[in-house]
C-alpha cells in the first residue's frame, strides 16, 4: 500500500499534450488560434467601449450585450495564452492547483455565456410582450430576481464539480490529453471511482446550458406568438431577437457537440474531440461581438463612427 500512496501524492503536476498526434505540425496551430484570440480581444473590447461611452446605448438590452462582451473578453484569457505558449514553445506543464483554478474560471465563465443569453431572452420578452411594463420589469431591483438565482446556481454547480475533481487521487498518469484543464480530461486520469464526478458533470450540463436552452426556447416561442398575433408593429423589435437566436443556436450547437464527443469518443478522433472542446469556449468569444456589431444597427453605427469608417 505504501508505494501506491507515494504515487498518489506525487501527481501534483500535469502535462497538457493536446494535438500531440500532429507532431511537427502542432506549432502551426499557433497561427489560427492566436488570430482568433486577438480578434476576440479587439472586437469585445471595442464593443464594451462603444456601449459604455455612448449614453444612447445605456439601455438594459445594450448593457446585457456589454456584459456578454465582458465574459467573452475574460474567458479566453484563462486558457488561450497558456495554450499558445504550448504550441509555440512546447510549454505543457501545469500544477494541479493552477489546473483547478483554470478549470473553475473556464467553466464558470462558460456557464455565464449561456445564462446571459437567457437574460437577453427575458429582456426581449418584456420589451415585446409587456412593453408598457418594460421599464418597471427591467429596473435593477426587479431584474435582480432573475439574475441572482442563476448567478448562485452557476457559482455553486461549478464549485462542486471542481471541488470533487480536486479530491480525486491521480495515481495513474499525469498526462492530460487536452490543451487546457477540461473537467473530464482531468477526471479520466484518476485511479479511484469517478462515477460521482461523471454524474456531477451531467447534472451541471443539464442544470445550466440545457435548462437555459429550454427557458430561452420557451421565451422566444411566446415572443414569436405575440409578434404573429400583433402583425407588423413588432417586426422591428423582432430583429434583435433573431440576432440572439443566431448566437444561441451556434453556441449551444458547439457546446452539445463538445459534450457528446466525450460520450462517443470511440467514434471520434481525439484531435476532433479536443478541437470542439476548445471551440465551444473560444468561438463564441470570437463570433458574438462580430454578430452583435453587424446585426445591431445602433451598435454598428457607433462602431463605424468610432473607427471613422
Amino acid at each position: 500500500m505504501a508505494p501506491v500512496k507515494e504515487n498518489i501524492s506525487s501527481h501534483k503536476y500535469f502535462f497538457l499534450v493536446g494535438f500531440g498526434e500532429l507532431g511537427e505540425l502542432r506549432p502551426f496551430l499557433f497561427i489560427p488560434f492566436s488570430l482568433m484570440f486577438v480578434v476576440s480581444l479587439f472586437a469585445n473590447s471595442l464593443l464594451v467601449y462603444v456601449i459604455v461611452s455612448q449614453r444612447s446605448l445605456h439601455s438594459p438590452m445594450y448593457i446585457l450585450i456589454a456584459s456578454m462582451a465582458c465574459i467573452d473578453l475574460s474567458l479566453p484569457v484563462f486558457f488561450v495564452p497558456h495554450m499558445l505558449l504550448s504550441f509555440l514553445f512546447d510549454w505543457r506543464g501545469i500544477s494541479l492547483g493552477a489546473c483547478l483554478v483554470q478549470m473553475y474560471f473556464v467553466h464558470l465563465l462558460g456557464a455565464f455565456q449561456s445564462t446571459l443569453l437567457l437574460w437577453m431572452a427575458l429582456d426581449r420578452y418584456f420589451a415585446i410582450c409587456t412593453p408598457l411594463y418594460y421599464q418597471e420589469q427591467m429596473a435593477l431591483a426587479k431584474f435582480l430576481k432573475f439574475v441572482i438565482p442563476l448567478f448562485i446556481r452557476n457559482m455553486f454547480v461549478v464549485l462542486v464539480v471542481v471541488s470533487l475533481a480536486g479530491k480525486l487521487p491521480f495515481c495513474l498518469r499525469n498526462v492530460i490529453n487536452h490543451c487546457f484543464c477540461e473537467h473530464m480530461a482531468l477526471v479520466e486520469l484518476a485511479c479511484g471511482s469517478t462515477i460521482i464526478n461523471s454524474v456531477a458533470g451531467l447534472i451541471t450540463v443539464f442544470s445550466v446550458p440545457v435548462t437555459d436552452f429550454f427557458l430561452i426556447t420557451a421565451s422566444y416561442t411566446v415572443i414569436f406568438s405575440s409578434v404573429l398575433s400583433s402583425g407588423k408593429a413588432s417586426a422591428k423589435a423582432l430583429h434583435t431577437c433573431v440576432t440572439h437566436i443566431v448566437v444561441m443556436t451556434v453556441s449551444l450547437t458547439i457546446i452539445l457537440t463538445a459534450f457528446l464527443s466525450y460520450r462517443i469518443r470511440n467514434s471520434l478522433p481525439t484531435a476532433i474531440r479536443i478541437f470542439f472542446s476548445i471551440m465551444y469556449l473560444l468561438f463564441p468569444s470570437f463570433f458574438n461581438p462580430i454578430i452583435y456589431g453587424i446585426r445591431t444597427t445602433e451598435i454598428r453605427q457607433h462602431i463605424l463612427k468610432t473607427l471613422k469608417i
